[in-house]
């Protein structure tokens, strides 16, 4: 059978072989044989919750956010932990922050390269808007470099968040460098990422304000007011194409 082919280039119908009920005979015979196959040691779902239990009590912490690396950054964390205010969770939420807008940068600049090679996608972005948000992201960095250096923290330093953030969303990068994936699909990662940018920069503006650094949340402010109109960007981007892909709009 022949890959009928959509308008933004994504396979629309083929000879896909993934599914069991192409065969209903072979699946019988895979779901006998899962039925009377052995587990090859003792124990059941809960033997192994005891186990990550034990494993989770015992285990280190994801890592550790080193202590300021200037006089200045140190005076300001021992005033900071004095008047109870944990200094430490504040760099490792900017640490992350720092990591995801760098992370975000070059998500845009795949999808500009994804944009100049697919065929043109009704209702998606055009070459410049991807171009002037690739620099708003790349702007957002630069601003949290210089916002850890100025609390005496280290921009280079993997914080705990960075680490963890970074593993969540490890698959959108795979999803814009895949040549087989549409304009459609990566716009789709790219929402993903909008979103959760968004709501971890409400967080950290929250943050900077709630330990004194108005204007640390001020910056962080105007970041989130940017990244809004990304997201709405992105969502109308999706949203149209989709319609569109999808025969709702002609």
């Amino acid at each position: 059978m022949k890959a009928q082919v959509s308008k933004n280039g994504g396979t629309k119908t083929g000879m896909n072989r993934t599914g069991i009920a192409l065969s209903p005979i072979d699946s019988k015979e895979l779901i006998q044989g899962a039925l009377a196959t052995q587990p090859s040691m003792e124990g059941n779902d809960e033997t192994a919750n005891v186990m990550r239990i034990e494993y989770g009590k015992a285990a280190e912490p994801i890592g550790t956010v080193p202590p300021p690396t200037t006089m200045k950054g140190a005076a300001g964390t021992v005033v900071k932990a004095v008047k109870g205010e944990n200094m430490s969770a504040f760099l490792d939420k900017l640490g992350a922050r720092l990591a995801f807008e760098r992370a975000g940068t070059r998500l845009y600049a795949a999808l500009i390269t994804k944009h100049k090679s697919s065929p043109p996608l009704p209702g998606g972005p055009t070459l410049e808007q991807l171009q002037e948000i690739e620099a708003d992201e790349h702007a957002h960095f630069q601003m949290l470099v210089e916002a850890v250096k100025s609390l005496g923290g280290d921009p280079t330093v993997v914080t705990p968040a960075a680490d963890v953030s970074a593993v969540a969303s490890m698959g959108l990068p795979q999803v814009l460098a895949d040549p087989r994936t549409t304009m459609l699909q990566c716009l789709e990662a790219i929402l993903m990422a909008e979103l959760i940018d968004n709501e971890c920069w409400t967080v950290l503006a929250e943050l900077a304000e709630r330990l004194g650094h108005k204007e640390l949340a001020e910056n962080f402010r105007a970041a989130l007011a940017e990244e809004e109109k990304h997201l709405l960007l992105a969502r109308s981007w999706v949203t149209e194409a989709t319609l569109r892909d999808g025969g709702a709009v002609h």
